[in-house]
């Protein structure tokens, strides 16, 4: 895996995906599924998340959602206006609904999820018409680092 290496343009969104992809690593030496999330807002993370589903026995600690009370914790708000959640997958329904509820601006992924992906693959939560809040959302950028991230993760736990 290669990560991002040299000066932070931190108008770039590969510079905040591969700090997100850096977690999902975390994540599969922990045996966790490999998804690492990261918020930003004024060009600083402000929340950090990796899977940690079977560690704390919690179907609700998907690192979107960690990352997400994180950057509610340090901005003092459940308003996430003005922040960009990056992450390794595509988001499930919960996820995706949190996000919603919490108002982030705009969402950043790597690998669509066709199984369970609430961001246009599945559902689209994010860009409901029928929701109070829609969320921009950007896909596929270092979507092979991340795929290949987790098919390596599933056939390790498969065989």
């Amino acid at each position: 895996m290669v990560f991002y290496v040299g000066v932070a343009n931190l108008n770039d969104n590969s510079y905040y995906l591969h700090k997100a992809l850096k977690l999902a690593c975390k994540a599969a030496l922990i045996n966790e599924v490999p998804v690492g999330a990261v918020v930003v807002h004024d060009y600083k993370i402000i929340g950090r998340g990796w899977n940690q589903v079977e560690a704390l026995k919690d179907a609700s600690q998907h690192a979107e959602m960690i990352a997400l009370k994180q950057a509610a914790k340090k901005l003092g708000r459940w308003r996430l206006t003005g922040c960009t959640l990056y992450v390794t997958l595509e988001p499930c329904a919960m996820c995706a609904g949190a996000m919603v509820l919490s108002r982030i601006d705009r969402l950043v992924f790597a690998a669509p999820d066709p199984k369970a992906g609430a961001c246009g693959s599945v559902f689209n939560i994010t860009e409901d018409k029928r929701l109070n809040h829609r969320i921009k959302v950007e896909r596929g950028l270092l979507a092979k680092e991340s795929s290949l991230l987790l098919k390596d993760f599933f056939k390790k736990h498969r065989s």
